[in-house]
């Protein structure tokens, strides 16, 4: 790390010696791919933090690959990062990445995606609680029949975290036999293509007998609706998340249930704040909004969860007031009185 001339402590109490202080930094942020809409979003919000505290941003691109990633954060520690944000392709191959970082002195946040390193600062949604929206929106939709499970990477430990949080939902009904979970599929790389085939091969397989689907994002639930309106299936529930564009259209139009909102613009300039008071010498615990959380395999780290928003056809004005998107991307070829905040 750069040599630093005024105390972290002065960080935590003056905006001027932050802005100082960040002069001298600069963000390293290790991008798992950027095909998904939102990562744009995130990039933006990271950029504008790090803008506001005089810090400099240097990335890269993964491209889906962790060993490409690797070498990405090797690149960025040569380059001069003062800290690291990181998105894992596989969060599980990234301790050689943390690793290095580590021994030139550099933190490390695992951003939005699980570092199952107490080195690593984890900063995320509650993707537990994402998963019991997600559920809750397509049982309430559709309380008895046939469910479809598409999940995330299987590399992403937040794949399972979602999918835990919709078994907590749905085992009442489950045990009640009001719903049969009939095939769910990972979706390598979250790629909505392969999230597309996996519907495609579960409709043949069931005779298209499906009721509702519980896609895990908004990419694969796009690929899910291909694939029922290649059937003429289009308009059993569907759930995803994120809030892209595409989707909260989906919504309106009424191919898709709910998308439950994580507002990247949030996660982004926390950990463009993060990344700055981390690098100025802050410890994991002394963040703003951290606790002390304890992982799947038992490891005890430090994190911070923010709290996402289910959006459906009832409430796509909170997306809209909070300039996320306009009304009239929203509300592309919704039909007259179908939904109210497109009338």
């Amino acid at each position: 790390m750069k040599s630093l001339t005024i105390l972290a402590a002065a960080v935590l109490t003056s905006g001027w010696a932050t802005s100082v202080l960040a002069q001298d930094l600069t963000v390293g942020v290790s991008w798992s791919n950027f095909q998904e809409e939102r990562w744009k979003t995130d990039e933006a919000a990271i950029k504008a933090a790090l803008d506001a505290a005089g810090a400099k941003y240097i990335s890269a691109d993964a491209q889906s690959s962790s060993s490409k990633q690797l070498s990405d954060i090797e690149s960025l520690i040569a380059s001069g990062a003062d800290a690291l944000i990181i998105l894992a392709e596989d969060g599980a191959a990234m301790g050689p990445a943390i690793d290095a970082a580590d021994n030139e002195g550099i933190p490390v946040i695992g951003y939005d995606r699980l570092l199952d390193d107490p080195r690593a600062f984890y900063l995320t949604f509650d993707n537990v609680e994402v998963g019991r929206m997600q559920a809750r929106a397509v049982l309430e939709a559709q309380p008895t029949g046939n469910y479809v499970m598409i999940k995330g990477s299987p590399t992403d430990p937040n794949a399972d975290f979602l999918r835990g949080g919709q078994q907590e939902v749905l085992q009442s009904a489950i045990d009640s036999g009001a719903v049969t979970i009939i095939d769910e599929a990972y979706t390598d790389g979250w790629v909505p293509a392969n999230a597309q085939r996996n519907m495609e091969q579960i409709l043949t397989a069931h005779d298209n007998n499906v009721d509702a689907v519980v896609a895990s994002n908004d990419g694969t639930a796009g690929g899910v609706v291909a694939a029922l309106t290649a059937q003429g299936m289009e308009g059993i529930p569907v759930s995803g998340q994120d809030g892209d564009h595409a989707a909260l259209n989906r919504v309106a139009l009424g191919t898709q249930t709910v998308s439950v909102w994580k507002d990247a613009r949030v996660l982004g300039k926390a950990a463009g704040e993060i990344a700055v008071a981390l690098a100025g010498g802050s410890d994991h615990v002394t963040i703003e909004g951290a606790q002390e959380w304890t992982s799947p395999s038992g490891k005890a780290l430090v994190a911070r969860f923010l709290a996402p928003v289910p959006v459906t056809a009832d409430n796509l004005d909170v997306v809209i007031d909070s300039g996320w998107i306009s009304k009239a991307a929203v509300c592309a070829n919704v039909p007259a009185a179908t939904v109210a905040v497109c009338d």
